[in-house]
This record gives C-alpha cells, structure tokens and sequence, in this order.
C-alpha cells in the first residue's frame, strides 16, 4: 500500500514540482545505470522502481494537463 500513498503524495503537488522530482528521478536512474555498468551496483531491483516511479509522475503530470483543459 505505499505505492498508493506515494501517488497520492504526486498527486497533491503541482505542476513544477512534480517536473522537479521527474529531473531528480531520472538523474537517479543515470546514476544506477553508470553503477550497474561499473559493476558498484549492489541492489539491481532498484533501477526498476525507479523506472517505475517515472512512469507514475509522468502519469500524474499527464492527468493534470488533461483536467486543465
């Protein structure tokens, strides 16, 4: 059930600062991509979480635009 409760987090942000944690997320997943290909990357599921909580801001952003219109 945390993942219901982080997207309700996302969901009570605006717009700027769901844009801000979308630039933070992605630097997290250059970052573990560079480790896992330098062999330093110990917790390998957490590129798929991180690819995940991508997917949920865009998602959010993408309802936002929607209900503005």
């Amino acid at each position: 059930m945390k993942i219901n409760k982080y997207v309700e987090d996302l969901r009570t942000k605006s717009a700027a600062e769901l844009n801000e944690e979308l630039v933070a997320a992605k630097k997290e997943l250059f970052n573990l991509r560079f480790q896992n290909a330098t062999n330093q990357l110990d917790n390998t599921g957490r590129i798929k979480e991180v690819r995940r909580n991508i997917a949920r801001i865009q998602t959010v952003i993408t309802e936002k635009a929607k209900v503005a219109e």
